[in-house]
């Protein structure tokens, strides 16, 4: 499983989330301690939004710990909005298309989680998307794949009823393939104005996603989307339920419910 953070809010420096917590990305890149695997070293990324509507974006197949560039680039760069990536492979080689986080015209997209039987229905999740779509994917890995059925079936347009619609139609297609019906979809995502995440499972057994006014520093007006804590301060950070997603705007954080269709459907 993979580690990330996400932020939205007044702009602030990256390495705040990235390098300088006492359980920083970094950090958690070599000793996570809410994931199955301690650690995440098949690569990393970052996704910032500045004065232009694209994000740029760094990534590297390097372990995160290993990278002086991405220290450089944390302790330099100042963004409202940031999407930060460590991978632990599920399915995808360790190459630079395969990190987090994806982009696509003004949108982001980072995941932590799996689709079980993903290469049954790798083929049919690809023939629902245009011809456009189809061919902006670089990399092999279902996650990227996830990101851009969630832009072909509405992302612009309603962001969570496009992402709920998205990993339905996976369920549907698991289902109707035979076998083990299983999607574990902790993720964040961004068109650059506000910030979404998600935690879902088709099991109730999601990635761990927490969130926090800023962690301790509560004189920034901000919120931090993370897979675990960035410091000891438990009673600031809240954990999102399974089956719920949050969505972040200039006037703050907003609560809500995240129940794709796809297996009652498929039923």
């Amino acid at each position: 499983m993979c580690r990330w953070a996400a932020y939205r809010g007044e702009p602030l420096y990256l390495e705040e989330l990235v390098s300088s917590p006492a359980h920083s990305l970094i950090e958690q890149s070599h000793c996570a301690t809410r994931a199955k695997t301690a650690t995440n070293g098949d690569g990393f990324g970052i996704a910032w939004y500045g004065d232009r509507p694209e994000p740029g974006r760094y990534r590297d197949i390097l372990p995160a710990w290993s990278d002086c560039n991405l220290r450089s680039l944390a302790r330099q760069i100042r963004s409202p909005l940031f999407l930060a990536h460590v991978r632990a492979a599920t399915t995808g080689a360790t190459r630079r298309d395969n990190c987090h986080p994806f982009v696509h015209g003004h949108w982001s997209f980072m995941h932590n989680g799996q689709i079980a039987g993903f290469d049954r229905i790798r083929r049919k999740m690809e023939a629902l998307l245009s011809d456009e779509l189809f061919h902006a994917r670089t990399g092999t890995t279902d996650s990227e794949l996830l990101f851009l059925l969630a832009l072909q079936l509405g992302l612009d347009a309603d962001p969570m009823g496009a992402m709920e619609q998205a990993i339905a139609e996976v369920e549907r297609l698991s289902a109707a393939a035979g076998g083990d019906v299983l999607v574990r979809f902790t993720a964040a995502f961004s068109d650059g104005t506000d910030l979404y995440a998600v935690r879902y499972a088709t099991d109730h057994r999601p990635p761990t996603l927490y969130a926090s006014p800023m962690g301790a520093d509560s004189r920034r007006t901000g919120y931090c989307l993370v897979s675990e804590p960035l410091n000891d301060e438990i009673d600031t950070w809240v954990e999102i339920p399974d089956g719920s997603a949050v969505k972040v705007t200039a006037e703050g954080m907003q609560a809500l419910l995240f129940q794709p269709q796809g297996l009652s459907k498929a039923a």
